[in-house]
């Protein structure tokens, strides 16, 4: 049985509901709080977790608890949505888990995911458990290395995910994510682990483990999974492409904007005009974790950015699209020298039966370029699942369409302009770069990027 059990709920659990789904381990459980507050645990007499409960988050966006779940959850926006996660170091931890989500649904209405999970039983005898000391959401910590086992169909850079990733990285250890094989990422969960040293460990019968990633063959060897030893990495049957998404693509934007600091800088302006130029609308929402919960807003995103900067902080925000057009973006925003950055990944995803908007990308390199403080942009196309989630199987990487380099960027160049043939973009006297690399069929692609990279670094001032 999964270690997570979520509670989908029509009406807010109040304090009394919650007090209600926190006596599911009896009177004997301790009860602290964790997360600045946002996370009430259950914990033994000695005080380790036992069953971590979120702050229950309103779910305005549409789609989100089926994109997250799957389509089969009877529940749509707007819904509370109140996570609890149980250690797996306990066995009875996790109907202890399924006790406080059940005991949410039963008084508010709704229902539990997974539904079999959802019960109202009080679960016992758990306040002497002995459980290893590990931070909550770790299932086993290392020197080298910090594992969380995880069985949902579908993982998201959730809450408690992020969190686990900065401690991860403060302490300098690995994160390694275990998963079943059917197990997919969404898109915001892999840049999240692209971002540190990390390992999406699949379990597998044949060979035990295996990179959801790379296909490499994994062990567990000096308190961390490493491939296994040999002249040439080992690569897992299963990791063999599959059928199933012939004909769907994904389109990738990378977009930087530089902007100069200012109290009236309102920020996703770029990410919000590339969202209307490649799909007719905007952003459906916006938060700092999935499930995306708030509608979009430039105005409350900038307000979050803002406060963090004052703390010396970035903002890494997650943003989605309406369910029927699979869009999907990560920004971090960061004040630096240069100013106001922001580093937006935009993906598209693209069935069978829909064109790319690949024609739109030189429109949108010179509108970003004269309206949004565009730094640099490169876009990619590649065959994936249009849904655009990561299986723990092959997948075609994706090749460079075109790289555009900003006006600033441009005046900050000696010498001749014209190398590989660029479109200019916007006003003679500031224009920005358009390089086209391809139709996003061609390997050699990625070679000519590079030139241009070498190029523009010879010609730098």
């Amino acid at each position: 049985m999964t270690q997570d059990v979520i509670a989908l709920t029509p009406q807010m659990p109040d304090t009394k509901t919650l007090l209600a789904g926190l006596h599911a381990g009896g009177p004997d459980l301790r009860v602290n709080r964790a997360g600045g507050g946002s996370v009430v645990q259950l914990c033994t007499a000695a005080g380790q977790a036992l069953v971590s409960v979120e702050a229950p988050r309103y779910l305005q966006v549409p789609g989100e608890v089926g994109r997250l779940l799957g389509t089969g959850v009877d529940a749509e926006s707007p819904v509370w949505w109140t996570e609890a996660r149980a250690t797996t170091a306990v066995e009875e931890a996790g109907r202890l888990a399924g006790s406080v989500a059940g005991r949410l649904a039963a008084v508010l209405g709704g229902t539990v995911w997974p539904r079999e999970a959802a019960h109202t039983d009080v679960v016992a005898d758990l306040a002497d458990a002995v459980t290893e000391a590990a931070p909550m959401g770790v299932d086993i910590l290392t020197d080298r290395a910090a594992v969380v086992i995880q069985g949902r169909p579908v993982i998201a850079a959730t809450t408690w995910l992020t969190d686990v990733v900065s401690n991860t990285a403060r302490t300098g250890r690995e994160l390694h994510l275990v998963t079943p094989p059917g197990t997919r990422l969404t898109f915001p969960a892999r840049t999240l682990l692209d971002g540190l040293p990390s390992r999406w460990v699949v379990r597998n019968l044949e060979c035990g483990y295996y990179d959801g990633l790379s296909g490499a063959v994994l062990h567990w060897h000096d308190g961390h999974f490493t491939p296994v030893p040999g002249d040439n990495p080992r690569i897992a049957d299963a990791f063999r492409p599959r059928p199933g998404a012939e004909g769907e693509r994904q389109l990738l934007l990378s977009i930087r904007t530089i902007h100069p600091a200012d109290e009236r800088l309102v920020l996703g302006g770029a990410l919000e005009h590339a969202w209307r130029t490649l799909t007719g609308a905007p952003p459906a929402g916006w938060a700092t974790a999935e499930p995306i919960n708030v509608p979009w807003s430039t105005r409350q995103l900038t307000d979050l950015a803002r406060t963090r900067a004052q703390q010396s902080l970035p903002t890494w925000t997650v943003a989605v699209g309406a369910p029927d057009r699979p869009a999907i973006a990560t920004t971090r925003t960061a004040r630096t020298r240069a100013g106001v950055e922001e580093h937006i990944t935009l993906a598209l995803g693209h069935g069978a039966e829909h064109s790319t908007p690949v024609g739109a990308l030189t429109e949108l390199a010179e509108s970003l370029a004269t309206r949004h403080n565009l730094a640099t942009m490169i876009s990619q196309l590649r065959t994936a699942r249009a849904d655009l989630t990561t299986p723990a199987f092959y997948e075609p990487p994706p090749i460079p369409l075109t790289f555009t380099l900003g006006p600033d960027a441009v005046a900050d160049l000696d010498g001749d302009h014209t190398a590989f043939a660029p479109v200019r973009l916007g006003p003679a006297t500031r224009p920005a770069l358009h390089y086209t690399l391809g139709d996003g069929t061609d390997p050699d692609a990625w070679q000519r990027l590079r030139q241009i990279n070498n190029h523009i670094s010879g010609a730098r001032q």
